[in-house]
């Protein structure tokens, strides 16, 4: 809004020129976010507290958790209102790039929102069915990976995706790109909500990987900088730093009310949302395979649930003492500060590796 209302008068009053800069404006966007986060938190809490806001504390959790019970819940309105308000106050709003990642946050941040009012206000144990969600999920899906595969800005690579550490190296999809965009953006928003455990746990890892895409997406979108690091030019993706800026300092804002002793949960509205809007950033700028990478964390938490499950189903017994993988450590007696720090250290030595990836081919 505030890029379409002031750039045009860069024309009469030289110093709004300054709008025309994505790292201006990502910059302004987080700050942005900052002190919506921060004014609205304090009200937010108050209100989830006063209308009892409060997810149960599941019994397949530690026993420390008990100690959690009445903290209110639904944060991720926080989130949302802390990523939407500066993204359209900063970015480009006749950029595509922008309007599918803000569809994503919202269409996920929307579904997450009614599973958490089932769970806790209704008091509907599983909140929003397994296969409503899923159909939710698919749905996105589904309409982003028809916009990307029909409606192309680059036919050329529009259903492709990179191999990481090799030159020139690409895997044409064809008509398996649409479903492989379902796979993304719903295994990432589950991921997400699985790592959503302990507090500060997943805000803190979400703002590593966000960060590393923000300048992923600016050198993406910049075709110097792309073909200087021989990676796809994807017109138009630059502007995704904005967005990126703008989640990153919600989420950091979030994170001051959330961090040890939380005093209030994400909720699968926060969760969902940011899981989703994570993997449509990664598919916009095709570096889907930099996701498994950057986002390592969260794939080892999907995976210790599936080998946990598969192990039980067929030797009766268990891998881990309990999954998500963070709850295994908890188990072995790590402080839950600790467990939550430590897993950020690996996101951040992983998010090195992933941007390492794009000079070690």
């Amino acid at each position: 809004m505030l890029y379409h209302l002031l750039y045009p008068l860069s024309e009469y009053l030289s110093v709004l020129n300054v709008f025309r800069y994505i790292t201006f404006r990502t910059a302004y966007a987080m700050v942005t976010a900052l002190v919506v986060a921060f004014a609205l938190g304090p009200p937010l809490i108050r209100q989830l507290r006063r209308h009892c806001i409060q997810d149960g504390i599941r019994e397949d959790v530690p026993r420390t958790h008990q100690v959690k019970k009445g903290t209110p819940s639904m944060g991720g309105l926080l989130i949302l209102a802390a990523v939407i308000v500066p993204t359209l106050l900063w970015a480009d709003l006749g950029n595509r790039n922008i309007l599918l990642v803000l569809t994503a946050t919202v269409w996920l941040g929307v579904a997450g929102f009614i599973d958490d009012y089932l769970k806790i206000v209704r008091k509907r144990p599983k909140g929003l069915v397994g296969r409503y969600k899923l159909a939710g999920q698919i749905g996105l899906g589904l309409a982003i990976g028809i916009v990307l595969q029909f409606f192309p800005d680059n036919p050329d690579i529009a259903t492709r995706i990179g191999v990481p550490f090799l030159k020139n190296a690409y895997v044409n999809l064809g008509w398996f790109y649409i479903p492989f965009v379902i796979l993304v953006i719903t295994a990432t928003s589950n991921a997400v909500n699985l790592a959503d455990g302990l507090d500060g746990l997943a805000a803190g890892m979400l703002v590593v990987a966000i960060v590393t895409f923000a300048g992923i997406c600016y050198v993406s979108g910049n075709v110097k900088f792309a073909d200087y690091l021989n990676i796809y030019y994807v017109p138009g993706s630059g502007e995704l730093a904005v967005f990126c800026g703008a989640a990153a300092g919600a989420l950091l804002g979030f994170l001051w009310f959330n961090s040890h002793p939380a005093q209030v949960f994400m909720g699968d509205t926060g969760s969902l949302a940011m899981g989703g809007a994570l993997g449509t950033l990664a598919i916009l700028i095709k570096k889907e395979y930099l996701l498994l990478i950057i986002g390592g964390v969260f794939v080892l938490e999907v995976l210790s649930v599936v080998i946990q499950v598969i192990s039980f189903k067929c030797r009766g017994r268990r891998v881990f003492r309990m999954a998500p993988l963070h709850h295994h450590f908890e188990l072995l007696n790590w402080a839950e500060p600790k467990v939550v720090i430590r897993f950020w250290i690996g996101s951040v030595l992983l998010a090195l590796l992933g941007l390492s990836t794009l000079k070690l081919r």
